[in-house]
């Protein structure tokens, strides 16, 4: 099993090299699969940069996976249906000639059992190399749910590319 985890200090950080690997693997030939956050998206005014969509690998379809909730409003923005959406997607659009499974967050729903997991289990079983980004409020569940198998990689755009590279070479 392969699978190499991003937990980057700093808003953002952690989407933005996992998203920056991802482009310099499709852009370098690789065939990915799964989801990254667009980066350069537009925050309007009061959404207190909480907006976000996701790019589905392989191609350039967007989802937006978060959804206003009304001025004051304190609950969780992720929209559990664009997920599943978003899911759906990435899981039509898996084949088996994928190099690399990239997902930008081990998220609430993939804690719960939801979300991505079944994807991760898919890639991982198929031989298919996981990168993915974990924050400290999943850990716990993302090493439960892998066994504490992933490696950490540093916070390291190179460091990640060449893991990735490595990760994806047959044998």
């Amino acid at each position: 099993m392969k699978i190499g985890i991003v937990s980057a200090e700093g808003r953002g950080e952690t989407d933005r090299l996992i998203s920056e690997t991802a482009l310099a693997l499709v852009k370098g030939g690789a065939q990915l699969s799964g989801i990254v956050k667009v980066l350069d998206e537009p925050q309007p005014e009061g959404s207190h940069h909480c907006d976000m969509s996701v790019q589905v690998l392989p191609g350039e379809n967007t989802i937006k996976i978060t959804q206003s909730l009304g001025d004051g409003s304190q609950g969780c923005r992720l929209n559990p249906t664009a997920i599943v959406e978003a899911v759906a997607a990435v899981e039509s659009s898996a084949n088996a000639t994928m190099d690399l499974f990239v997902l930008n967050k081990f998220g609430p729903q993939e804690a719960e059992g939801r979300g991505f997991r079944d994807a991760i289990a898919t890639a991982l079983e198929n031989d298919v190399p996981v990168l993915v980004g974990v924050t400290p409020g999943t850990r716990a569940e993302f090493d439960a749910f892998t066994a504490g198998m992933a490696v950490e990689l540093p916070a390291d755009n190179q460091d990640i590319l060449a893991w990735c590279q490595n990760a994806m070479t047959k044998g």
